[in-house]
């Protein structure tokens, strides 16, 4: 679902779902988080050119809404997810366990789960599902850039397809991955259990219904099982 966010005049008047609100940006988020709620579907509100949210902005409405999970594209796109289901909490939680598990034996890296905001080069705030940093990348970073949202794109980076998410948008957004510096991505989708795996300067590959999938040479050695992942 596409919600188009429009600023009408100077007073603020913005068009929400073919519906003028006349109200400070906090409360609209608000109510964009209780339509979501009910349509069970992400919202993407187009602000530009009339708005522009700088970096600065962005994490101020980020801190300011911490219940809304937020992102913003490239383009100045403002995208606000819709709450996790029960099938794909789960997914997600075992991707996350088998990551973080390989990474702590490992040792060459560090994992994040799909709270973690980064900061990409475009200039675009992405959580991806999940996402691995090799460790001489990220202790490059300062402690105030690891305590916010890292400016840094990861190595490596998964998004889990659920029931309220467009694979257009999905597959955009891993594009725009590659187009940041991410060297490996999979895209996985449990509902046809097809899997996409993008490659900085290759074709996307395609592979349907495997039981596992290999790090290659980003994450040498780390297997994912898919077993209740896919």
């Amino acid at each position: 679902m596409i919600t188009y966010f429009t600023l009408i005049d100077g007073d603020g008047i913005f068009v929400l779902s073919r519906r003028r609100v006349s109200t400070p940006l906090p409360f609209v988020l608000n109510s964009i988080r209780r339509e979501i709620k009910e349509a069970i579907a992400m919202v993407t509100l187009k602000l530009e050119p009339i708005l522009h949210l700088s970096a600065e902005q962005f994490t101020q409405l980020c801190y300011a809404n911490p219940d809304a999970k937020l992102e913003l594209t490239g383009a100045g796109e403002l995208v606000v997810m819709s709450p996790t289901g029960g099938e794909s909490g789960s997914r997600n939680l075992k991707l996350s366990q088998r990551l973080g598990n390989w990474t702590d034996s490992d040792g060459t890296g560090i994992a994040f789960d799909s709270s973690t905001m980064f900061k990409l080069p475009s200039g675009a705030f992405r959580s991806p599902d999940a996402s691995w940093i090799e460790r001489a990348r990220w202790d490059s970073l300062t402690d105030q850039q690891r305590l916010g949202f890292p400016p840094i794109a990861p190595d490596f980076v998964v998004e889990l397809r659920s029931p309220s998410d467009s694979l257009k948008d999905l597959r955009d957004k891993m594009l725009e991955y590659l187009n940041n510096g991410v060297r490996l991505g999979w895209l996985l989708d449990p509902m046809s259990k097809v899997v996409e795996i993008y490659r900085i300067g290759q074709p996307v590959e395609i592979l349907t219904n495997p039981t596992q999938l290999s790090g290659e040479n980003v994450l040498p050695g780390f297997v994912l099982d898919l077993g209740g992942i896919l």
